[in-house]
């Protein structure tokens, strides 16, 4: 028996993915099968399957690719249930994150029950679902563990209208700080909707020439360095970001040592899982409870991988892009 999932061979553009059967895989003591509904693309994964910028290669591969099947975030139905496990049954709707294992861009996942999966809420559908995984389990680490962010403080989101900028937008107003967005005009108006106090027009103005402005400025998708924006921190202000190079690491270590206006990044697909279910259970609460909502750029068939992974390489996607393995 095999299953459809999209593959990678070597390093390059979006025509190096194909789709390929593969063996059927079967879960072990204390794992479940999932079949996908939904599953995301985003740089990450863009990272992997290109091999840059540099430090993608030190997780996926210094030569080839280490995982030929990208993907971790899924949505979709239990399958098959291995010896041992009572969480789940058959027929479940669940949803979850694979982390460095990936795998998730195929029809059928293993990964363990007591792992980073959790029930889908009632009335959620996988889209929605994996779309709020996509930048939720990246935006929370950054914003709580790197930022501890306040009620009250002024928090900056650098790339609000992506994936990981998006939640991060929800979950620091939901957090109770004073939110600016930082966006190209057309998505003005969603970040707002989203909870941003303030939004600047990045193609008007640059949020790095203020001073003494933000305790916390989050750089979803990395395009100010910690040099540029340092003066617009306050005195015990953190820079964060999910792109790392070599001047924010000795940014990071600088910093350790004068203690002021700090420099942070955080690996958070590497965190345990036990780590990843409690943020899913917070995930699920938050959505029940409607803090939390999907933005989606748009929703493609598994045949059209090579195009979602343009689509992510252009830099222009707003909120997940969702791959549909379930017609």
């Amino acid at each position: 028996m095999t299953i459809l999932a999209a593959v990678i061979e070597r390093y390059g553009p979006p025509e190096v993915v194909h789709l390929a059967e593969r063996p059927t895989p079967e879960p072990r003591a204390g794992q479940i099968r999932v079949r996908v509904g939904a599953t995301t693309i985003g740089p990450s994964d863009s990272a992997f399957r290109s091999g840059t910028p540099w430090f993608a290669r030190l997780f996926s591969g210094l030569v080839r690719p280490r995982q030929q099947v990208l993907g971790s975030d899924f949505a979709g139905t239990v399958d098959a249930v291995g010896a041992g496990v009572t969480r789940f049954a058959l027929g479940d709707r669940v949803y979850g994150a694979t982390g460095a294992a990936s795998g998730a861009h195929a029809e059928l996942v293993v990964v363990a029950a007591d792992g980073a999966v959790q029930p889908i809420p009632p009335g959620v559908s996988d889209t929605d679902a994996v779309a709020v995984i996509d930048g939720f389990l990246t935006a929370l680490p950054f914003l709580r563990d790197v930022g501890h962010v306040q009620p009250g403080h002024r928090v900056l989101i650098n790339g609000a209208s992506g994936a990981v900028g998006s939640a991060a937008v929800q979950l620091a107003r939901w957090m109770g700080a004073d939110v600016t967005a930082v966006t190209s005009t057309p998505n003005l108006e969603l970040v707002h909707r989203l909870g941003a106090a303030h939004a600047i027009d990045y193609t008007v103005a640059d949020f790095a020439d203020a001073r003494d402005a933000y305790d916390v400025v989050f750089d979803a998708v990395g395009t100010r360095s910690f040099g540029r924006v340092r003066r617009a921190l306050t005195a015990r202000g953190v820079y964060a970001t999910t792109v790392p190079s070599f001047g924010l690491l000795f940014a990071i270590l600088a910093t350790r040592v004068v203690r002021r206006r700090r420099a942070a990044v955080a690996f958070t697909g590497l965190r345990a899982d036990a780590a990843k279910r409690a943020d899913l259970e917070l995930l699920s609460r938050l959505v029940a409870e409607g803090e939390l909502v999907p933005v989606v750029d748009r929703t493609l068939p598994i045949a059209d991988i090579v195009a979602a992974h343009a689509r992510v390489d252009s830099r222009h996607k707003v909120g997940a892009l969702v791959l549909t393995l379930v017609e």
